[in-house]
């Protein structure tokens, strides 16, 4: 519960009916959202009532915020912040990268979300749903020092690989090796035996 007396949480099947009114009188697409639902982390009064509602749908490490809903204006200034606190700590949690929306509101640039240059544009999922809305993002993590220390790490990896199976390549000659030597040691010790066996029978036959 936050200092202000609401509950941020995930939605349940429970709040479904609730989510649906709010997305309705908002005039968003219910039908689509009511699949979804899970993808939402909602404002809990305490008393019942869903006073807040935001969605992230989430594409690999990027994750798209969406269908943000607060009926009461008057509470806009108090429950958005919750919100993006609640979906900036759910992004976290799924080690996302970077996040996505076409949300238009002022708070979203106050809280470093830009227009993304034609280099970033090109790592906007395919499957994020567009509308006529201008794309903003924020870099959580930066993307390519992770995927530089990735290679990084998995080239060491393949080294270390290489070296234990030369080691164990290593091993496997050197006692194969002295397998062999054992080997011919018993033939030795066998024939050696059985020459010196006979020569004791000759002996014992004179």
């Amino acid at each position: 519960m936050s200092s202000t007396g609401y509950i941020v949480r995930r939605a349940t099947s429970d709040d479904v009916p609730r989510l649906i009114a709010i997305w309705r009188e908002a005039q968003l697409p219910v039908h689509i959202l009511e699949k979804r639902f899970t993808e939402f982390q909602v404002v809990d009064a305490g008393d019942g009532r869903l006073v807040g509602a935001f969605g992230l749908k989430i594409s690999g490490k990027n994750g798209l915020l969406h269908s943000e809903t607060i009926p009461n204006f008057e509470l806009v200034d108090a429950l958005r912040p919750l919100l993006w606190e609640r979906m900036r700590s759910v992004a976290g949690n799924h080690g996302l990268y970077r996040l996505w929306t076409q949300e238009s509101a002022p708070f979203w640039r106050q809280y470093d979300f830009n227009a993304p240059d034609p280099e970033v544009a090109k790592r906007l999922p395919a499957d994020f749903p567009s509308s006529d809305g201008e794309w903003l993002t924020l870099q959580l993590k930066d993307e390519a020092a992770i995927e530089l220390s990735l290679d990084k790490e998995f080239a060491v990896f393949r080294e270390s690989e290489r070296d234990r199976t030369q080691r164990i390549m290593d091993q496997a000659r050197f006692l194969k090796g002295l397998a062999t030597l054992l080997a011919i040691v018993l033939f030795l010790f066998v024939i050696a035996a059985s020459f010196y066996l006979m020569k004791q029978r000759q002996a014992l036959g004179r």
